[in-house]
């Protein structure tokens, strides 16, 4: 006989011959109308003080015996898959007794049988609580409430469980979609090591990972070939029948003529998924070269002083957009005049303009105390010398000197002789 269950010793010949008490005569099936705040199947909601620091798997903290345990969704949301690889590890909790406890009815004594364990393996049994529980709905349910006779009451109703297709185990099954059947599918991918998401994905193939990287490759070369060399990326129609796609498709469609391994993993031959031709991907690749001559740009100004350069125009969208310039002597005594960013603004205000410069220099650790000029178009907003941009950054650096722009006054000259 098992140490969980030990009888009351029995002293008197009544005790021998009298109706004998097992301790579980005032036991009955829990269910909602009887449960109070006081119920241990409520208490058992309370999560541990130490929730915050996980011990090992050898602690009290996770508890064994299913009527002590802490619901999963009680724990926070960043611990609860810890906690359910931990019990899947540790499996169900099916404790085999010599003799399980009688519950009484008003009829006729019943417990629970150990040979349940093996027809239903997912059920566990709690000697606390003289209840069964279903082990993959108390680790995987997202709602236990929906059926809480298996998940936090627990069942307890013997005499039900031999009536055929009325069985309360066999209806907690359902049919193949239901819950608990999508539960223990779940508790079967986290039992197998071969379902984890690291090892499916170190199963991907040597082959399909260097096509991908030859997929990208190719797209990277066509988006440095056409940024260096100004040209448009996108077409009017790049359908697959088009007769001309635009320079980027038409531009990898040049690589896969002159190189067959090119030509077997791009466009129509690579999978929909992983095409590396999007407007995104196009996007994404030409803002990573951009940071990349940034980088190299703030390397070749380093400590030095330097201006900028600085003006605005509308694109074919109607928005304000700023370039800005930065012109510096390098190392080499020589004055380099760099293109560095395009930055787009909400309106032509000197504050607006002068906040969307000093983002972008902070961005990459250029001090406005290392200014020494200015370079701007002759409108109010910019030259102003109480609000212009110019008398804004004068304010922040007094050496920053306005030039008014010998380009722009150039083409105030031309468009004036032209008249």
């Amino acid at each position: 006989m098992s140490d969980n269950y030990i009888p009351k010793p029995r002293n008197t010949i009544t005790s021998y011959f009298g109706k004998k008490d097992y301790g579980q005569s005032s036991k009955r099936l829990k269910s909602p109308c009887n449960l109070d705040a006081s119920s241990p199947s409520l208490s058992r909601r309370s999560v541990p003080e130490n929730v915050d620091t996980l011990p090992n798997m050898n602690t009290p903290y996770y508890e064994r015996d299913p009527g002590s345990r802490v619901p999963i969704e009680a724990y926070p949301v960043d611990k609860r898959d810890e906690i359910q690889r931990i019990y899947v590890k540790m499996g169900p909790y099916q404790l085999i007794l010599y003799h399980y406890p009688f519950t009484h009815d008003k009829k006729q004594r019943r417990r629970f049988q150990h040979s349940w364990f093996q027809k239903f393996p997912w059920l566990e049994y709690s000697i606390k609580e003289d209840s069964v529980f279903c082990f993959p709905c108390y680790i995987f349910a997202t709602c236990p409430s929906k059926y809480p006779t298996f998940t936090i009451w627990g069942f307890q109703n013997w005499k039900r469980v031999n009536c055929g297709d009325d069985c309360p185990f066999k209806e907690h099954v359902g049919d193949h979609n239901s819950q608990h059947n999508h539960h223990m599918r779940c508790w079967d991918n986290l039992k197998d090591p071969l379902c984890h998401i690291d090892n499916v994905m170190s199963r991907q193939s040597s082959e399909v990972v260097l096509h991908n990287r030859l997929r990208l490759k190719t797209s990277l070369e066509t988006v440095k070939w056409l940024a260096m060399q100004g040209c448009a990326f996108r077409g009017h129609d790049e359908s697959v029948n088009s007769t001309n796609r635009g320079n980027f498709i038409e531009m990898i469609k040049l690589q896969a003529r002159v190189n067959k391994e090119i030509a077997e993993v791009v466009l129509e031959n690579a999978p929909q998924t992983s095409k590396y031709t999007s407007l995104d991907i196009q996007k994404e690749l030409l803002s990573i070269l951009a940071n990349k001559v940034r980088d190299k740009i703030r390397e070749e100004i380093k400590d030095a002083k330097f201006c900028i350069l600085v003006d605005k125009a509308l694109d074919e969208s109607n928005k304000e957009q700023m370039a800005i310039i930065l012109r510096f002597v390098d190392l080499d005594g020589f004055v380099r005049e760099r293109f560095f960013q395009v930055v787009g603004v909400d309106d032509t205000n000197a504050t607006t303009l002068q906040k969307a410069i000093c983002m972008v220099l902070a961005r990459y650790n250029l001090l406005v105390e290392n200014l020494r000029g200015q370079g701007y178009d002759g409108a109010s907003n910019m030259k102003g010398e109480w609000n212009g941009l110019q008398a804004l950054f004068k304010k922040e650096c007094l050496y920053a000197f306005y030039v008014h722009c010998f380009a722009y006054r150039l083409q105030l000259a031309l468009v004036a002789v032209s008249k």
